[in-house]
Order: C-alpha cells, then structure tokens, then sequence
C-alpha cells in the first residue's frame, strides 16, 4: 500500500480513473499533476492543514481529483449529496465551514443560492462557470503540477444522509499524518478479505458523494488498481461493464442486487461474471432471499460488512460465514460489539437489544455535542442507533432502525423483516415498512409497496400480498394496509427515506423522531 503519486513514477501511463459511460479516463500520471495543481490553488487562496472545502458534482473525473488534492494538501473534503434540497446544502455548507465550494453546472440550479451569500466560500465551478462562480478548471491549470512544500494527510469529512433529520457531520480528529499513511481497517476489507491489488479492475456503480463509494475508490489507486466509475446505476449496464472490462471486485447495497436478481433470467445469463472475486455490501440489511440467490449467482465472493461514516465499530462477514450464519452481518473487526437494553443492562444471546461498539475508536458530530453525547453512553461505549442480537458465535443479527421500531399493543415489530418478505413476492419491485396511528393498538403495521407493474396496483394486490405475509410470518408483523406508489423515496445510494412516508400518515404534532 502506497500513495497514488509512487504509482505515477512507477506507472505513470496506467488508467487510475476511468468513466463507463462517456469512456474518458485519467492515468495515474495525470492524477498526480492534476491533484497538485489542486492542492497548490489551494494554498494560493490560504487554505491551510485543517481548513475545510465541500464539493457536490455528479460522478465524474474531477470528484476524484479534487478528493486527491485535498487530501495531499491536509483539508478535510466534504463531499454532499446531489440528492439534497437546496435548504440542505446551504446548511452542510455552513456547518462544516466550508472555505471553498466546488460545483459544476449540472448540479447549478441546487447551489445557486450560496451566490452572494455574506461570509460565505468562495464558489467554483467546473467547465463553463455560471455568474457567480470562478472557473476551477483555469485557475488549476495555471498551477505548478509538482508537489506542494508541505504535504500532509486530509481526511473526508462526510455527513450522515439524514434519513432520520438533519444531516450530521462526523469529523476524524486532525492527526498530521504522512499523506501515505495506510487505513488499517480498509487494508483489511479491500486487500485482505476481498483481495484487491495493484490488478484489480473495480467497478464503482454509486454516487461517489457517499462514504463507502469514495473511500473504496481512493483505495484503489492506493493499492495501484484501475477503477471503472458508472454516473449513474442500471442493473443490465453493471452486468455489461463486468464482461467488458473483465471487473474483478465491486461495492454495492441490496437494492442492486434485487435490481439485478429481477432482471429477466436470458438477461442475467446472457453476461460472464466470471472475473468477480469480490463483491463487498453494505448500507442496509440484505434479506436472506436475496443474499442467497446471489451467492448461488456469482459464488461464495460476497463480503458484508456493518459500518457507518462514524467508523466507531465495524462487523464482518465473508460469504462461507453467512451461509453458516444465515442473515448476519459478521462478527467485528473493529472494537467489540454490545447488545444493551433501555437501561443499558447488557441483553443474553439471541435477545434483542440496541447494538453499541465497545473499545472502539471515539468519533463527534460536528457542531453538535448532544448528538454526540446520545451516541455514547456512561460506559463510553458508541451506537449507530441499530437494533439486533448476537448468535452464540458472536456473530451480529440486525433487526432495524431503533427509530423505526413499531410498537403495536406493547410489542415491538422490527419492520424490516416484514419487508424482507414482500420485497421477495414476484409483483414488488420495492417496499417500505412502517407503523401508522391506530386508536387502539398505538400502532398498526403499514406497507407502502412500489409494484413492477403500476396498472396493477389495487384491493386485489393489496390482499394477495397481505395474505404471502401472513404465510411466512405472525399476523401481527403482517401489514393490515397497503399502499401502492409508483417510486419509493430512496437516495442514490440506495438507503430508504422512510420519514418521507410515514410522516404523510402522523398528525405533525405526532410525528416519531
């Protein structure tokens, strides 16, 4: 493991980046003077070690470029989501103090408001700048492509995506470290388990603002390999991509691997996988179904891991340990894991509780000490927020959300086993589990279904499906309604935004946190 800028004096003509679509790519050579000219422009206009950028573009060369320069020159970078409101980028821009903006004019009509905007960055854009904006491209150029005096390590700054509220910002302590200085537990899933190398071909179908997508990707050119980077992800295209480009490891979430598992079955087959000897998933919980039928697909090459931005624990699990743990998310790799009741007793094997990470490292929200202060509790150890249980071999279960948890006449209904069934019914290409208001029963279960075929949608599908719930699990899992929409709310990166359901169906003085 070494540092892109070793790679381009040792190979300095092999493809670092390339774009599936439009074909273009940079090598490793040109990444090196193109995140120097970066990182000089960004002393020029006085940034210095610990000062702060935020980018949001689409899937595109510069993404990685700017990331580099940031890097090299010790900024933390924080990448937003294109998924955003406008409302909410002004505010992550404030929040993490931003003291350059860079941008491009896809995503103009989302920023344009930070134009004029008193102590605000100073705004760029790439390509042809909208009124407002300074040309990054032109004043990059103009800068020496050797390396600046002072190099030091720069970290991402990432925020959550805010499925639950306002996004929050988890900021890594500046260190000063060497800008060559390995990530021990990226090492370890990328090299170690999925084994990737100075030969990997890496396929990249995610928005590269999300924190698994960006580090995975600048992980790549550490270890020397050629990322294929997608703007955008279509199940048949990543199929495609993997034959053409002979693709050896990718990153993914469930939602793909549904995606393709629909696809029809001369589809499917009508593509060689072959070269895959690693696909890595994360984000949400993979029903078994699914994670059962791909393994069948590509082979036991399937390693799941629980994470979050906040790096504070980390759960592993290759695909021999699934198939011998059906439905876990692994045992940890980073700090211990913990399964607590609401008065932080500690919960017997098999029960469910909230899930905390032991001996782990410390993370903050920034700008925001309650948040944090919620995430720790007395003994200091950390939580995400997940519920679930650990089997007799350590391995961990997740059940859901904490702030999804339905609790209908005193009983708790983890809402993501009920949609691990109905995403498996033919006639469901997504769905989304919730509780709603019931007189009675505090709450009942409600779906919200995305149907293959929205002329179908209706009283007889609705009963149909109520009726394949009920054949797999207890009646009171089982929705009692369902609704039919004709796309779910989801980010790009595939997490579910729930709260932009449920909160239609609670009164605004009773909407859950």
């Amino acid at each position: 493991m070494t540092h892109p800028t070793v790679h381009a004096r040792t190979h300095p003509n092999k493809i670092a980046y390339q774009m599936a679509g439009t074909g273009k790519a940079i090598t490793y050579r040109e990444l090196d003077e193109l995140s120097n000219q970066g990182a000089h422009l960004f002393r020029s206009l006085g940034l210095k070690a610990g000062d702060h950028i935020a980018l949001l573009m689409e899937n595109r060369l510069a993404f990685m470029e700017i990331c580099w320069a940031a890097q090299r020159s010790g900024l933390y970078y924080t990448a937003i989501s294109r998924y955003l409101t406008q409302e909410e980028i002004d505010y992550i821009v404030k929040d993490c103090g931003a003291k350059i903006f860079i941008t491009t004019p896809k995503c103009y009509e989302q920023v344009k408001g930070l134009v004029g905007q008193p102590n605000g960055p100073l705004l760029y854009m790439m390509d042809e700048p909208e009124p407002g904006f300074r040309s990054w491209d032109k004043e990059a150029a103009k800068q020496p492509t050797t390396p600046i005096a002072d190099e030091v390590a720069g970290y991402d700054m990432l925020y959550s995506s805010g499925t639950t509220g306002r996004p929050k910002g988890i900021k890594k302590d500046f260190e000063g470290k060497r800008i060559d200085e390995p990530n021990q537990f990226l090492k370890v899933l990328t090299a170690d388990m999925c084994g990737m190398n100075a030969d990997t071909i890496y396929l990249s179908p995610a928005p590269l603002y999300h924190a698994a997508p960006l580090r995975f990707n600048m992980m790549v050119t550490i270890l020397g390999g050629t990322s294929v980077i997608m703007e955008h992800f279509d199940a048949e295209e990543f199929l495609k991509l993997v034959e053409k480009y002979k693709v050896t490891q990718s990153q993914l979430v469930p939602t793909m691997f549904v995606r393709m598992l629909k696809l029809p079955e001369d589809v499917r087959t009508r593509y060689d996988v072959s070269t895959l000897k690693g696909a890595i998933h994360a984000a949400a919980p993979c029903p078994v179904d699914v994670k059962a039928k791909m393994i069948e697909w590509w082979g036991p090459i399937l390693i799941e891991y629980y994470a979050g931005s906040e790096g504070n624990g980390v759960t592993v699990s290759t695909s021999q340990q699934w198939l011998e743990h059906r439905g876990t998310v692994g045992r940890a790799v980073v700090g211990k894991v913990k399964i607590l009741d609401e008065n932080d007793e500690e919960r017997p094997v098999g029960e469910i509780g909230t899930v905390y990470f032991a001996d782990a490292p410390v993370f903050s929200y920034h700008n925001d000490p309650d948040k944090t202060k919620r995430a720790y509790n007395g003994k200091g150890w950390s939580t995400l927020g997940d519920v679930g249980y650990l089997d007799k071999d350590g391995f961990l279960y997740l059940t859901d959300r904490k702030s999804y948890m339905i609790i209908s006449g005193g009983v708790n209904i983890y809402p993501q086993e009920t949609e691990d069934v109905l995403i498996t019914h033919p006639a469901v290409s997504d769905v989304a589990v919730f509780g709603v208001p019931n007189e009675e029963m505090g709450e009942e279960v409600k779906a919200v279904v995305q149907p293959h075929d929205m002329a179908k949608a209706g009283r007889e599908l609705e009963a149909e499906l109520i009726v394949f719930c009920r054949k797999h699990l207890s009646p009171i899992k089982c929705p009692r309604s369902i609704d039919f929409e004709a796309e779910l709310p989801r980010t790009p990166t595939g997490k579910l935004v729930k709260r932009h359901l449920r909160d239609r169906y609670w009164p605004k003085t009773a909407v859950k946190a």
